[in-house]
């Protein structure tokens, strides 16, 4: 008899435990929002095949469609060495994502007029008030230094335009300049990258065109500097509880670590290895509010539901539905190179100004982003719809997930 209870009872906890998760956001069949059960099973399926192909250890996608989760699966893997499987609140290094969240931290103070588009980046950083332009002879390779045109705009900080790069993903001189100096630091204070900003020139002029770079790590700068409080306090404080987004940080506590899923590349032979990566496991001395944050599913698919919402979720607001409608236009100037066919840049956000263009599916004024391990999300507010996608892989010849996925989930839509 004890044991029946004992049993009992454990089934009850997993039940709860299963609720909680289901719980977390409303769900619907997806025949009641215009989908096909059947067609999105595609989706898992997918998903599925690409870990039965040993192309990924493993994957977490997540469907929401007018306000309601019609899909959330996962499959494979967390951990290829312990055979632990890949489970829904499994968490994730979200890299990327980090930025739009800074993103919409910087828009929090936008709205209470602690800065304005058209300012100097240099009103509120005065480091950068004497910053130059690199100029590179093509023959030697030698880097001069040249006035800028104008001084970079939060404008142009916020969209990628403002002559800033990231060092890891450029072999020019000039970032060559930044990894010499190691711009980016989890080990060092945000104040340190601003520091070594100062003295290097910028790659472009200010507005001159897209390419990507640490600006958003310079907006998690601000939001500490504007708001008067550590960035990750912020961020909690004003994001992440309002929002129910508990397993979102900078770091994974102790209590959690058995949730976080592995990082994965692939070796010469296309056999899984570890791919090196940052210590999660503590809180870093420089957050990084372009790529330092980890998430699971749940709490990034509250994140996009917010936005999508137009700022607002379960009675919290957090932003003014104007505000978002301006970080999903395209603020990049007619003479700046878009990002990519069919596709502009608003304010931390790529946005889908031609879907054909851009790929074929999709609504006009998709926002969209990923991150350095392989996650991705969309926010389309034509369709109503968002996805959120998880994995930790990144290595030549890895599948395109994202555009499969963009594939699989709307030709489920049938109404």
């Amino acid at each position: 008899m004890k044991l029946a209870r004992r049993v009992l009872c454990s089934l009850l906890l997993v039940l709860l435990a299963g609720a909680a998760v289901a719980a977390d956001l409303p769900s619907a069949r997806p025949e009641s929002v215009g989908m096909s059960t059947q067609r999105l099973g595609r989706l898992k399926s997918g998903m599925q095949a690409l870990v039965d192909g040993n192309q990924l250890a493993g994957v977490v996608t997540m469907v929401a469609k007018d306000g309601k989760v019609v899909q959330f699966e996962a499959a494979g893997k967390r951990d290829l060495e312990s055979a632990a499987p890949m489970q829904k609140d499994s968490i994730f290094r979200i890299y990327s994502m980090s930025k739009p969240i800074t993103g919409v931290a910087m828009m929090m103070l936008f709205e209470e007029g602690k800065w304005q588009l058209n300012d100097p980046v240099s009103k509120h950083i005065p480091e950068f008030a004497n910053l130059k332009v690199a100029k590179v002879n093509p023959q030697t390779g030698a880097v001069t230094q040249v006035a800028p045109d104008h001084a970079m705009t939060m404008r142009e900080l916020m969209s990628h335009s403002g002559g800033l790069t990231y060092g890891v993903f450029g072999s020019t001189p000039v970032d060559k300049m930044y990894t010499d100096v190691k711009v980016l630091s989890r080990d060092e204070p945000l104040q340190a990258m601003i520091d070594k900003l100062a003295k290097i020139p910028l790659l472009h002029q200010p507005g001159e065109r897209w390419h990507y770079s640490v600006s958003v790590d310079v907006q998690g700068y601000l939001v500490e500097k504007l708001s008067g409080q550590p960035f990750p306090e912020f961020l909690k404080q004003r994001i992440f509880e309002p929002l129910g987004m508990k397993d979102t940080a900078f770091f994974v506590p102790p209590e959690k670590l058995n949730r976080f899923a592995s990082f994965y590349t692939y070796d010469k032979d296309r056999k899984f290895v570890p791919h090196p990566g940052d210590d999660f496991s503590k809180q870093p001395a420089g957050p990084s509010g372009g790529g330092g944050l980890v998430s699971t599913a749940t709490d990034y698919m509250r994140f996009c539901q917010m936005l999508l919402n137009g700022g607002e979720l379960d009675g919290h607001r957090l932003l003014s539905p104007l505000t978002v409608q301006l970080m999903h236009s395209n603020v990049l100037p007619a003479s700046a190179r878009t990002m990519s066919p069919g596709t502009g840049f608003g304010l931390d956000f790529a946005v889908v100004e031609d879907p054909l263009v851009a790929g074929g599916y999709g609504g006009e004024g998709t926002f969209y982003w990923g991150g350095y391990a392989g996650t991705w999300f969309w926010i389309d507010p034509v369709y109503n719809l968002i996805e959120v996608g998880m994995i930790q892989h990144r290595g030549e010849g890895m599948p395109d997930v994202r555009a499969l996925s963009r594939s699989l989930t709307y030709q489920a839509i049938v109404k």
